[in-house]
């Protein structure tokens, strides 16, 4: 398998066929033979800006980090054990609302979307 072309930038999809994000970068592990194993899947903004590098880079895993608090859990981190498929996305075997939100989307709802009127209600 070759990371960079199989892996990153996927579209991460949960079992019900909703968009969680894309690979941003992969975590690997050792086993116990110490043969290197992905052991998961990184999704987020700071993980993005580390990977992008440079000022841009620098930019974005900034803003990601301000705008988190203190609170901070770091990159969405989606195990392995999570990952049903790997074809042109990567299918899932949990839902969406079972991984944990990324921090960008919080502060988006609690900040911004959450102001509009009548956000709170579903139509």
């Amino acid at each position: 398998m070759l990371l960079g072309f199989d892996l990153l930038d996927r579209q991460i999809v949960d079992r019900d066929g909703q968009p969680v994000g894309k690979v941003d970068d992969v975590e690997l592990g050792y086993d116990a033979d110490g043969v290197p194993r992905i052991s998961a899947l990184l999704t987020g903004q700071r993980v993005l800006g580390r990977r992008i590098g440079g000022g841009l880079g620098r930019w974005i895993a900034g803003v990601a980090h301000r705008l988190a608090g203190p609170g901070d859990r770091g990159p969405v981190r989606i195990g392995i054990e999570q990952v049903g498929r790997i074809g042109s996305a990567i299918d899932l075997t949990v839902s969406r609302g079972d991984l944990p939100e990324p921090p960008l989307e919080t502060w988006l709802r609690e900040h911004l979307i959450g102001r509009i009127p009548g956000a709170g209600h579903e139509s």
